[in-house]
């Protein structure tokens, strides 16, 4: 595994997510994905698996202090005192004193942001958290928070593959050591669809998916979070570090077509504003 330095913090490159993994499935993905090498794990009060993720860790012979452990507060929980409670419920869950990394889930405007803020420091100053960060926060909210409300903003989780453009919210994570948590990074599935990345991929003897978290990856900054079920994908997703993409590459990921996003749901923010 191989890792990125962010706010002098070693976080590495490519993580689990674990959306729509559920029961049996996600505690046993967890625990082969530990066993594998896996030590970054993303989770979130909404994913409704925060308890399996967190029976998975605790059996693992991994120590706790190697694995770098993400949850998010849903949308509706923002509320100071909700942010405080829903988080001591997710600790619970996940059966450890701390998560590494404490997120908003998605930006809702009903809320003060400073009062959000201001709860999930207090769990920080408490040892419950480590780090905050947010999710689905396009750039003018990212900057609302880091600049105007000056928060320790540590991440921004937001949509990132071959096929959408993120490079305003890259130029700007670049320049204020933030770090990008890419997910849905291989646009769920559609990169094996694509004849740019088959055609790399055929030239490293590596599939589309692997071309794909390659070229994320060798970004400043940016770190994956691929969800994976089966043993195969598990692997596959970091088999990567191996090899590095020729500029000529590179270059063409970047110039493929990005006007996909996948993600959108109704209570999604303006992403252009």
């Amino acid at each position: 595994m191989q890792y990125k330095t962010i706010k002098g913090i070693q976080v590495p490159e490519i993580g689990l997510g674990t959306y729509k993994l559920h029961e049996r499935e996600c505690d046993f993905t967890v625990r082969e994905a530990l066993d594998l090498g896996y030590r970054h794990i993303d989770t979130a009060q909404m994913y409704k698996n925060e308890r399996e993720v967190g029976e998975a860790i605790h059996v693992s012979t991994v120590d706790r202090e190697e694995i770098f452990l993400a949850t998010k507060i849903w949308h509706t929980n923002l509320e100071h005192d909700d942010v405080l409670h829903t988080t001591e419920e997710s600790l619970r869950n996940l059966r450890t004193p701390y998560v590494d990394l404490l997120m908003i889930h998605w930006p809702n405007e009903q809320y003060n942001l400073r009062e959000t803020i201001r709860a999930m420091l207090m769990l920080r100053d408490q040892g419950k958290v480590m780090n905050i960060g947010v999710s689905n926060f396009p750039l003018h909210l990212l900057k609302k928070a880091n600049d105007e409300i000056r928060a320790p903003v540590f991440c921004d989780q937001v949509e990132f593959h071959p096929f959408i453009d993120q490079l305003d919210i890259l130029d700007y994570v670049l320049d204020n050591d933030i770090m990008l948590t890419a997910y849905a990074p291989l646009a769920q599935g559609k990169v094996n669809e694509s004849e740019a990345l088959q055609e790399i991929g055929e030239k490293y003897g590596k599939s589309p998916a692997q071309i794909a978290l390659r070229w994320l990856i060798e970004q400043e900054n940016v770190v994956a979070i691929p969800k994976a079920s089966s043993s195969e994908h598990l692997k596959e997703n970091i088999d990567i570090f191996d090899f590095m993409l020729e500029d000529e590459d590179f270059d063409r990921i970047d110039n493929l077509v990005k006007n996909l996003r996948l993600v959108d749901p109704s209570f999604a923010p303006d992403w252009n504003d």
